[in-house]
């Protein structure tokens, strides 16, 4: 039977992160991505040569717009001895999130009819801001960096994107838009910054998707 977590445990925090990863991921796009806004409440349950199950309550609010939470229950599965399995989540949100046809379209059809691919670095910049035309591409980095979170992280990691170091749109026969980004991801734990590659296909139709990740060594900064 699951125990109740104290609300000042370190992991549940840890859970919640990559729940609202998954989530994100799930159901985010250039016009939407969702982040924690509060943890309401957590348990934890023992399975037997299965693993470590949590259930979570959340809040999570749009980034764009910060009034619009929704309430989102979720259970998180870690699973024992293999570290090379990503979590088990599922999750149950409590209301329907608006629609971004109408945004995701525009994007689509901008980058669409843009001459040359487009490139940026430095997503915030050093004082933390990101210009209006590229917010797109900045939430399209922190919906597949979800992807990220989910697929890499322990009971002993936190991660979370701190900034797109680089990003190049690459031009493909399809309909689908590709990025190819390098972030650096934030390990809340060690506190360590790790850069991380990552090809992002979209289309409005089918959302997010992450084609490759892929852990970068430290020294290649500059």
């Amino acid at each position: 039977r699951a125990m109740e977590l104290p609300p000042g445990r370190v992991p549940a925090g840890r859970v919640a992160a990559v729940a609202a990863g998954f989530v994100r991921f799930q159901r985010g796009g250039p016009a939407r991505a969702l982040a924690l806004r509060a943890l309401r409440g957590a348990r934890a349950q023992d399975i037997k040569d299965v693993g470590h199950k949590y259930y979570l309550d959340l809040e999570l609010e749009d980034v764009l717009d910060k009034d619009s939470t929704v309430n989102c229950t979720a259970e998180v599965l870690y699973h024992l001895g293999n570290k090379n399995i990503a979590p088990d989540v599922q999750f149950t949100l409590g209301r329907e999130l608006k629609s971004t046809e109408e945004a995701d379209h525009m994007f689509y059809t901008r980058i669409r009819s843009l001459e040359k691919e487009l490139m940026a670095e430095n997503i915030p910049d050093s004082q933390g801001h990101v210009p209006p035309e590229l917010e797109p591409l900045h939430l399209l980095a922190w919906v597949a960096s979800g992807y990220v979170i989910w697929q890499n992280s322990t009971e002993n990691t936190q991660l979370q994107l701190a900034q797109i170091k680089h990003v190049k749109q690459v031009k493909r026969s399809d309909e689908y838009l590709q990025f190819d980004y390098v972030v650096l991801l934030h390990e809340m734990v060690s506190q360590e910054m790790i850069p991380w590659e990552m090809t992002v296909l979209w289309h409005p139709r089918d959302g997010v998707q992450v084609t490759r990740e892929s852990r970068q060594p430290r020294h290649t900064s500059g």
